[in-house]
């Protein structure tokens, strides 16, 4: 096949993307409507032969006036129609069937090869890591697990993680995997490789390569089968019942631990006065009441939490954390634990997620987390059984609370001192406000979770 005029590419994929993007899981705008589309950097990768292959950064407008976020795609076109690729297919372009190559074996064995190799073609480089072991032989397979980006494995030892939408700067997920890397971390999937690239003269993240983890388990799923498991024993306590989660609540806490200080050895450390720290947790729920009405009768009890570390006199350390902690960004391998996606929370500005925290900040966002395992499990309960729902609730709450503790102690490797403790408070109560947030936009039926837990600590 010859290659195809570049010009077309600009002129005619635009207008196939309004409708088509926002069906896509990874689109961050949901339910926002699409302006317009414009091809914002186009980097021909293959030029001749089939498919031919684009890295294309687009940039989205939208109807509200917000922002342009711009997403990546890469463009594979094809004069012959594939069946297992009517799903991901928008249309024609130049005359040949445009779609979605990361789910063409033939696209992702290039891109594999392109890292191993250390190719350049135009701004985007592909670069392997060092020493790296890169999957030579089996087929890719695009898994279907994640939400905002998209991720291709190759047999049981690669992964490429690809970054749909697209920030200014080095992806803080590539960076402290980059750092720790450089530490020899075993508690992540160590880096193979990166796809970086310019966006308007930027230096971006396109993608990030790593070790597999076979034979691994979320530990979200873990944690809800323990709890599926404690409510179907209506009669056993959460440490009499086969899928009690306690010990690895406790190896979940000694890892954490560890990663926090690779992350301080790898990058430093800093300090922070606590009356800035209280300014902004004041600020976001200032915002989150405005958006969220029922936050209205916990405001003023928040707000003395807060008010109780910006009278703390002694500075707060901080150094890069994982930004985004929660029991769905750990992986339990026959080994142990792993930590993964190190990008922050979806909804902060970039600036914040890469900003030197106090490690309490990931120890609260995995406290949130195992309030929330229960709670979930209790409602799906309460669709198919009705009856004995304070029963559940006490329950539920008993095995939050059980993990909670183990999860901290180990942590910890003891108790906290009186000024953690008041940090941690603040640090809970800013996550919980944040997730009132984040599920009145995108999970409402979900909101009520995070809004009890505002109001118990607010009551506390």
């Amino acid at each position: 096949m010859e290659a195809q005029n570049p010009t077309a590419l600009h002129a005619e994929l635009p207008a196939l993307l309004p409708g088509w993007l926002p069906q896509q899981r990874w689109f961050a705008a949901k339910g926002r409507s699409v302006a317009s589309v414009a091809v914002a950097a186009h980097t021909p990768l293959v030029t001749d032969g089939d498919p031919l292959l684009d890295l294309v950064l687009l940039a989205v407008e939208f109807a509200d006036g917000r922002p342009v976020q711009h997403y990546q795609l890469l463009v594979a076109r094809s004069p012959v129609p594939r069946g297992e690729l009517e799903h991901v297919t928008f249309g024609n372009v130049d005359g040949l069937i445009a779609y979605d190559g990361l789910w063409d074996t033939r696209v992702t064995s290039w891109l594999l090869e392109a890292i191993r190799t250390g190719r350049t073609v135009g701004d985007v480089q592909f670069v392997p890591e060092p020493g790296a072991k890169i999957a030579d032989g089996p087929v890719g397979r695009v898994l279907g697990v994640e939400q905002s980006n998209t991720s291709v494995c190759w047999g049981e030892q690669s992964i490429l993680k690809l970054f749909r939408r697209v920030l200014p700067g080095v992806n803080p997920d590539l960076e402290l995997h980059r750092a720790l890397r450089s530490v020899g971390s075993e508690q992540v999937a160590s880096l193979q490789g990166a796809v970086e690239g310019v966006l308007e003269g930027e230096p971006v993240t396109l993608g990030m390569l790593q070790d597999y983890a076979a034979n691994s388990a979320e530990g979200w799923a873990m944690a809800l089968a323990s709890v599926r498991d404690l409510l179907a024993e209506g009669d056993l306590r959460a440490d009499e019942v086969g899928g009690d989660f306690a010990a690895e609540a406790s190896r979940l806490g000694e890892t954490i631990a560890v990663v926090h200080e690779e992350l301080r050895r790898a990058l430093g450390g800093s300090e922070v006065d606590p009356a800035q720290l209280a300014a902004a947790w004041h600020e976001r729920l200032t915002a989150a009441a405005a958006a969220v009405s029922e936050l209205a009768d916990s405001v003023e009890p928040i707000r003395a939490i807060y008010d109780q570390v910006s009278e703390l006199t002694d500075p707060v350390p901080t150094q890069r954390v994982h930004g985004d902690l929660h029991l769905g960004q750990a992986l339990r391998t026959p080994y142990g634990w792993l930590v993964i996606d190190f990008e922050g929370e979806p909804g902060t500005p970039f600036a914040d997620r890469v900003r030197p925290d106090s490690v309490l900040r990931d120890v609260a966002g995995m406290l949130r987390s195992f309030d929330y395992v229960p709670h979930v499990v209790e409602r799906s309960f309460a669709e198919d059984h009705p009856d004995g729902a304070e029963q559940r609730a006490y329950r539920a709450e008993e095995w939050a609370h059980r993990n909670r503790n183990h999860f901290l102690e180990a942590y910890a490797g003891g108790g906290l001192t009186d000024e953690q403790r008041i940090l941690l408070d603040a640090y809970v109560a800013d996550k919980a406000v944040y997730e009132t947030v984040y599920e009145t936009r995108n999970r409402p039926s979900w909101v009520t979770i995070p809004l009890q837990a505002v109001s118990r600590i607010g009551a506390a």
